[in-house]
């Protein structure tokens, strides 16, 4: 795990007052900053809002979105919903397994790519489909996954 600068955290903390209510925004705003939720920011925002660790960690683990542990640059959403699965999403899935060398719920050692198997991504006239940050890939094939991926590779060496 990567040290978190103190000041980077109370920079994310003292940008909300101290009320509760703003505990899913703090966590967001980590999230987007460091790639994770990283235990101390949970650490810093239990003494901030003097809430107990334990109610962080649980809003924590029940929001999707949200990760305790670092991801990737780039976050690969394979699609299994009905007629995904139908279509070959599973096939999909082991197509990314095998291109990058992650299971589901897991990061490249570079942090390049992280993979998540999602039940629906509302996109069934393109199944199979997957997700990758806000762009779309829709009737993917195990031919057209390996470009797919390195565009990807080659728009992030870009910026």
């Amino acid at each position: 795990m990567q040290d978190i600068p103190k000041q980077e955290l109370s920079a994310v903390l003292d940008a909300y007052p101290r009320d509760s209510r703003h505990t899913l925004a703090m966590m967001q705003d980590m999230q987007r900053k460091f790639g994770y939720v990283p235990r101390e920011g949970l650490e810093a925002m239990s003494e901030h809002l003097g809430r107990p660790m334990s109610a962080l960690f649980s809003m924590a683990t029940f929001y999707k979105a949200l990760s305790l542990t670092p991801r990737g640059r780039h976050i690969i959403k394979i699609c299994d919903g009905t007629v995904c699965h139908i279509r070959g999403s599973m096939e999909l899935l082991d197509g990314i397994q095998s291109n990058l060398g992650i299971e589901p719920g897991g990061t490249t050692t570079d942090r390049e790519f992280s993979l998540e198997l999602v039940n629906c991504l509302g996109a069934c006239a393109l199944a199979p489909v997957m997700m990758v940050d806000d762009s779309y890939y829709g009737k993917v094939t195990l031919e057209s996954l390996p470009g797919i991926l390195d565009s990807i590779r080659e728009s992030a060496a870009v910026t």
